[in-house]
This record gives C-alpha cells, structure tokens and sequence, in this order.
C-alpha cells in the first residue's frame, strides 16, 4: 500500500512525542514555494528582499510596516495573510493546536486556504497507515468542497475544484455528464474493485463518491468524523447515518456546514427551512459520547445529532471546525 495525499506537505512536518505535528522550516519554504507568495517578474524590490529573506531564514520577523511597503495591493495581502498564519502556527505546540486555537479565540481571519491546508495536514496525521480508500476519500469532504449531482437516484459527489474546471472541453467520462458545469477530467465512481487505485490517484480528487444512505460512501464519512473527534478533542464517539429526522427529540445538534446549521436552527425553531431546507439535506447522523462524563450535564445521555446540508447550487462545503467548537463537551483542551 502505497502514500497517500502528499500534496498535503505532511513529509515537510515533524512530530512530537503525542504524535502531533510539529513546524519545521522546510514546511515554512514549501509555503514560500507557493503562486500566491512566490514574487512574480515584475514585484518590487521590498517584495523580493522579504522572500528572499525568508527563503534563508523562514521564521524571520517581516515587521508591517515593512509589508506596507510592497508596492502590489493583492502581494501587501498575501503578505499579512501568510505572515499572521505562520506566526500563529509557530507560536502554537502543534499544527494541531494553532487550528484548534484559530476557532476558539473569537472571530476567525484566516483565509479559507490556510484553513483547509491545516485540515488537509491534521486528516493526513490522523489516518496515517488507513488502507480504506472510502474512508480517504469521504475524508476529502473536510478539506475540499464537492458538487452533488444524482444519478438514478444515487446521490453522487464530485470535486467541486476539478468539475468546475473550464480549461478544457475533454469530455471523456460519462459521469460528465452528470455533472454539468464539468469541462475536463475523468471521473470515476470509487468502487470496491477500483478502490486500490486511489492510492495511485489520491492526490488528484478524482474519483466520484457514492453518498447513497447505506452505501460505504456515507458510512466512511462517520468513521473519518469519529476519528476527527478524537483526534481534535479527545472525546470518543461513535456516529451513525440516518435517513431521517422524523420523530426524534432534540437536545443538541451540530450543523457540519453553513447550510445544515441554518437548516437545524429553522427545525430545531419547529419553522421550515428557507430555499427548499429540507431537500437540501445531504445527510443526516447520530452522534454519541463514549463517557457521558464528557458532555455538559443539561444534555448528558443525549445524543447529539449532526447535519450535513449543500447550497441552492448543491456546493457542500464541509466546516470540520464545528465539530471541535459545536459539541458539548464539558472541557475544551485543545489537542496537543
């Protein structure tokens, strides 16, 4: 069994003794390496001084005021983006604490990049050794936002980056198809005889996921967000799908993405969701503690019920941070 997700940069990262990941400055010059930091031709001088600083020394101070003074609004930007996320990141234990500590110190600044990179390294420690393919690509949904498209009743998510993809008019899958706004790529449904090659194609998001309510698509989602839990909190869980909300009482509930929160507060007020709510449920699940000792005592014993919703042109934009902010827990250690 082969690598999987390098594009993750997690060979750039060391780890501590708890197994968290660490900041080294190779991983500060891989950053450094990107097109939104990289100079271009024409950058001025200030600009190419700061790089090139950084490129000998990467946790070197760029004071503001020397940022100010890059001459390109959109580089001025990148700069105090990429200086205010390193210095968090470096100032934190583990990549596992700066993300943990980004949400639960008041209003979040850091750009949806970043915050997706860090879930991207966080979900590449915590599988490390994970052989189920289906597993590793429900994970992507944590890090990657996906269309969902139906085909003959089966609910499918693709990429949302490669679908929406116009470079090309390659149509050579007949998925294409099924996903309209798609220009380029082959797509393929993950499967059990195909599963082995995600490996080989981990880090191209390539391959469609079968989100059917008892295929192993939905199902593996619940394992990656039990192992996300853990990983991030500490608390064990155990979530389980359902094809319903019908009947249940509700104590507590997390919404897995914008659109499944403002759907849950609508139901939760016994009002019904705006745009369509209900059928822009994408799925639905039970969560439930290990040791209740860990929950707030008003809702001990109860389960916690999470709800993954899509916007009005069917984007699920999965936020894992809800997990690690929205459940009732009674403390909140930040990992690491």
């Amino acid at each position: 069994m082969s690598d999987f997700w390098t594009s993750s940069g997690h060979h750039f990262l060391d780890h501590d003794a708890e197994g968290r990941l660490v900041v080294t400055d190779e991983f500060l010059k891989a950053y450094l390496a990107r097109p939104e930091i990289m100079p271009p031709d024409d950058a001025c001088l200030v600009e190419r001084a700061i790089h090139d600083r950084l490129l000998r020394a990467p946790r070197g101070a760029v004071p503001p005021d020397e940022i100010k003074l890059v001459a390109d609004r959109d580089a001025r930007e990148n700069w105090r983006h990429f200086i205010g996320f390193r210095d968090h990141v470096l100032a934190s234990h583990s990549i596992e604490r700066a993300y943990v500590t980004l949400f639960r110190g008041g209003k979040v600044t850091t750009p949806a990049l970043f915050l997706n990179q860090l879930s991207h390294l966080i979900l590449r420690n915590a599988l490390d050794g994970e052989k189920d393919a289906f597993k590793l690509r429900a994970a992507e949904l944590l890090f990657r936002p996906q269309r969902l498209s139906v085909r003959d009743g089966v609910p499918l998510l693709a990429d949302e980056d490669l679908i929406g993809d116009s470079t090309t008019a390659d149509h050579n899958s007949p998925l294409i198809a099924v996903f309209a706004d798609a220009k380029s790529r082959d797509l393929d449904v993950l499967t059990l005889e195909n599963a082995p090659r995600y490996f080989e194609r981990s880090d191209g998001f390539d391959f469609v996921l079968d989100f059917r309510f008892g295929g192993p698509g939905r199902l593996a989602l619940a394992r990656v967000l039990e192992t996300w839990t853990h990983h991030m909190t500490g608390a064990r869980v155990t979530i389980e799908p359902l094809d319903k909300l019908d009947g249940v009482e509700w104590r507590w509930f997390v919404g897995l993405d914008q659109d499944g929160t403002a759907i849950g507060n609508a139901l939760w007020k016994g009002e019904e969701p705006r745009d369509g709510g209900r059928d822009r449920i994408v799925a639905i699940y039970r969560l439930t503690f290990a040791d209740p000792a860990d929950m707030l005592d008003d809702v001990r014993d109860a389960p916690v019920y999470l709800i993954l919703g899509m916007s009005t042109n069917r984007v699920v934009r999965l936020k894992p941070q809800n997990l690690v902010t929205g459940l009732p827990l009674k403390a909140h250690a930040p990992a690491g």
